[in-house]
């Protein structure tokens, strides 16, 4: 009888186990979604900034009931433009960033230069949602701090 015990605990232990990894390979295979940008390379990252879901670190945290937290998006389907005190960037609407002249550049720079890190989320999701292009070196710049604010 005792060794009867002993083999349905020794089963129900190992079952257990098989359970807890199953749980743990599914929770692992759930937090890596699909359809987000790949941070591993910052050039190719830079290049698709206006593309790609990024996060805007919320203060107030993610309330954790979703795959992808819908407060980490620059681009988001409610989204409405919030200015930055940067109307005068509205003139460069549709234009491609590699067309802009000294002056319109500089517009662009000075705006970027006097945000604040944790407003840089939400004016790239801004110049996304104007239709606005952001120039290679400033993409690059907001990344980094899109990506910094993300790890901390």
């Amino acid at each position: 009888m005792i060794p009867l015990i002993l083999f349905v605990a020794l089963g129900i232990v190992i079952l257990i186990i098989f359970e807890a990894r199953a749980r743990k390979e599914r929770k692992n295979n759930s937090e890596q979604p699909t359809g987000v940008a790949d941070l591993s390379s910052t050039e190719s990252s830079a290049n698709d900034l206006q593309q790609s879901d990024l996060s805007s670190s919320s203060d107030d945290g993610c309330c954790g009931e979703h795959l992808v937290c819908e407060r980490e998006t620059l681009l988001q389907t409610n989204a409405k433009v919030e200015y930055y005190d940067d109307e005068e960037l509205d003139t460069l609407a549709g234009i491609p960033a590699e067309n802009y002249t000294s002056e319109q550049y500089q517009m662009i720079r000075e705006v970027f230069d006097t945000l604040q890190g944790r407003d840089v989320p939400g004016w790239v999701r801004s110049i996304q949602l104007r239709n606005i292009q952001l120039p290679l070196d400033i993409r690059e710049e907001a990344l980094l701090i899109v990506v910094e604010r993300r790890k901390a």
